[in-house]
């Protein structure tokens, strides 16, 4: 069977599946859906490969992040990561399914408009993913210290030391008991309160 020049291939990535669309020269058309894990990848590769010279992959950055992008680079296969806030959208198309979203993303690479977008490497990423749950344990951190600091306030109890979240602080909290023994101490282990408390002090 003689192979055809080159498929633009359009995929609406999640974590379970992923949509396979394909737009060569003469047709686009949804190839369908398969598993969202790398061996169901490979297999795509493989029978895409049978049937074109040349394969051009395509889809949007999402939470799933850029193993597929590594893996078909890997391959010697071409492939775009795109942003989802930069692809064209068209007013009138308000019905959005995965197997659309495949399709408009391989019509779209076939036509030259998707700008791509700068994928880190591994390296890079392991220390994005630092960064991030750096941020998101500030924020608990955050959070923790203001909710208990609202929960003594409405049980007007007061700290008497110049600087709070010190060490001396922390020592002060863990030996507090509340009024109402609905509150923290009630059904609580110290254990429970442990944690509770060194949540403010990550």
């Amino acid at each position: 069977m003689e192979k055809s020049s080159t498929a633009f291939v359009g995929m609406d990535v999640h974590k379970d599946s992923i949509d396979v669309g394909i737009a060569d020269a003469t047709e686009a058309r949804h190839y369908g859906r398969v598993g969202g894990d790398a061996a169901s990848v490979d297999r795509v590769v493989r029978k895409l490969r049978s049937a074109h010279r040349h394969l051009v992959f395509v889809y949007e950055a999402g939470p799933c992040g850029f193993w597929l992008y590594r893996r078909l680079k890997a391959r010697g296969l071409q492939c775009m990561v795109v942003s989802p806030s930069k692809t064209p959208r068209n007013a009138a198309d308000r019905v959005k399914t995965d197997r659309r979203d495949s399709l408009k993303l391989a019509r779209l690479a076939r036509a030259g408009e998707l700008e791509p977008i700068y994928v880190p490497d591994a390296k890079d990423e392991a220390v994005r993913d630092l960064v991030r749950a750096r941020e998101d344990a500030v924020c608990m951190q955050r959070q923790a210290r203001q909710r208990l600091a609202a929960l003594l306030l409405r049980n007007e109890i007061r700290y008497s030391g110049k600087t709070a979240w010190t060490q001396a602080h922390r020592r002060w909290i863990a030996h507090l008991k509340l009024p109402r023994a609905n509150r923290l101490d009630s059904g609580t282990d110290s254990g429970t309160k442990t944690r509770i408390v060194s949540v403010c002090y990550l």
